[in-house]
């Protein structure tokens, strides 16, 4: 795996080893190059912003941004913003003000286009910024409810789309000109809800985007126009007592790799106003990820192929009430895929190199963030949030399970946000009210 592998499938973004969460349109989380975490010492720099920092992304080389939102879900009117941040040291070189959001308290998405241009999605609007964080343009979108994820796609156009629980009507994908911020067509309705963010492939002519619906997988082909593929749905989610919604997928070895028993009781609790997450008296406790899920099941990690819609399914814990804010990951070199429980406690490695799926090995961390891989030295990091209420990083050997570094991040509030890989044997974290860098030396 090469960065440059991964830039020839993404032709719309920044030449940018990571321009986008999770490095890319498949999800894979996985940077070129090697961490060694065990070979060196680490060194934090921690700043508290005050702020939901929700991803970093870098442009240039050594040219990173931070975006996210404000926890306000009640007082204040919530807004977007987008800094650009010196690397070692954290603190600010540019900030774009106040991005305005339609109220709606949810964790948005930052590109770097091929255009040059940053784009910010936070609630119901669009913004294009330039290099130095100065607004360009912005749109609000057609459906007025909080969006989830944003990518632009093989031509360069983006797409985004609301996020809706059961219950709660069809999710719309909206696909918008980059440099207009115009529609291109009218917003697709999907059959149903939707909560994790969309993933995408390019495959001849446009790209293959898929969204985690409330029961099945469903497959958007993106060219001229948006289209749902007929047939193609395989369903991931039968007994709705027993088990939750999924979170985003991993595009990976054929297959789309997800977890279920996402929508726990405090994402549940933000989707049940509108404005989404603001409320008129504070919530309090409502809003604790670790409240008891709503489901009886274990955790799940599922495997669904995209040539045949099969749908296999794995336990790798067994505790009753499992769930999760992010999703899982899936390391083709390795024959390895990643899951964990986040309200039960737990991390798993999956062997996938047969025909079905066993676990390798477990580990007593509980995790709750978008990780990051590093397939050439076998490394995967991730957070743990300690019963000391201490949010800390781990580096696991992908292979063994065996935990090669425990970092204290100076975060104590854990959430399902980005980790993003600098290339200097460093990770950049983000989370509320904190945003680290963990640097191996």
């Amino acid at each position: 795996m090469t960065d440059s592998d991964r830039l020839q499938a993404h032709p719309g973004y920044w030449p940018s080893a990571w321009p986008v969460e999770c490095g890319g349109n498949r999800r894979q989380k996985a940077r070129a190059g090697r961490l060694d975490a065990g070979a060196g010492t680490a060194e934090v720099v921690f700043r508290n912003t005050g702020r939901w920092n929700v991803m970093a992304i870098e442009r240039d080389p050594g040219q990173w941004f931070v975006g996210g939102t404000m926890a306000a879900f009640t007082g204040p009117a919530p807004y977007g913003w987008l800094e650009k941040i010196e690397p070692s040291t954290l603190e600010p070189m540019a900030y774009s003000g106040e991005l305005p959001c339609g109220e709606h308290v949810w964790c948005g998405a930052i590109l770097a286009h091929a255009n040059g241009s940053i784009y910010s999605v936070n609630g119901s609007f669009l913004h294009r910024l330039s290099p130095d964080c100065e607004l360009e343009a912005e749109t609000r979108l057609p459906v007025n409810r909080a969006h989830n994820g944003l990518l632009a796609l093989s031509d360069g156009s983006l797409l985004t789309k609301d996020l809706r629980l059961e219950g709660q009507g069809p999710t719309t994908l909206s696909r918008i000109d980059a440099e207009t911020l115009q529609l291109m067509e009218a917003p697709l309705e999907l059959p149903e809800g939707s909560m994790g963010r969309i993933a995408a492939d390019a495959i001849p002519g446009g790209d293959a985007v898929y969204v985690p619906g409330t029961e099945h997988l469903w497959r958007v082909d993106v060219g001229e126009k948006m289209r749902i593929v007929e047939g193609w749905r395989p369903r991931y989610r039968e007994a709705r007592g027993e088990f939750g919604l999924a979170w985003d997928s991993c595009l990976s070895g054929g297959s789309a790799w997800l977890m279920d028993c996402g929508d726990i009781q405090s994402v549940r609790e933000i989707f049940s106003v509108n404005p989404n997450g603001r409320f008129e008296r504070p919530p309090k406790a409502r809003l604790g990820w670790r409240r008891p899920a709503p489901w009886s099941g274990a955790q799940r990690l599922l495997r669904v192929g995209l040539s045949d819609g099969r749908v296999e399914s794995l336990v790798p814990f067994g505790a009753e009430g499992g769930g999760i804010i992010a999703p899982p990951v899936h390391v083709p070199e390795l024959d390895r895929a990643v899951c964990w429980d986040s309200l039960r406690g737990g991390l798993a490695g999956i062997d996938t190199s047969g025909s079905g799926l066993s676990v390798a090995w477990t580990l007593p961390v509980r995790p709750s963030m978008q990780p990051v891989v590093f397939p050439d030295s076998g490394e995967l990091v991730i957070n743990d949030f300690t019963e000391g209420g201490s949010d800390d990083l781990v580096v696991v050997d992908l292979e063994s399970g065996e935990l090669i570094d425990r970092v204290y991040t100076g975060s104590h509030i854990a959430n399902g946000m980005f980790l993003s890989p600098g290339g200097e044997r460093d990770i950049f974290y983000c989370s509320t009210l904190g945003l680290a860098r963990v640097s191996w030396h």
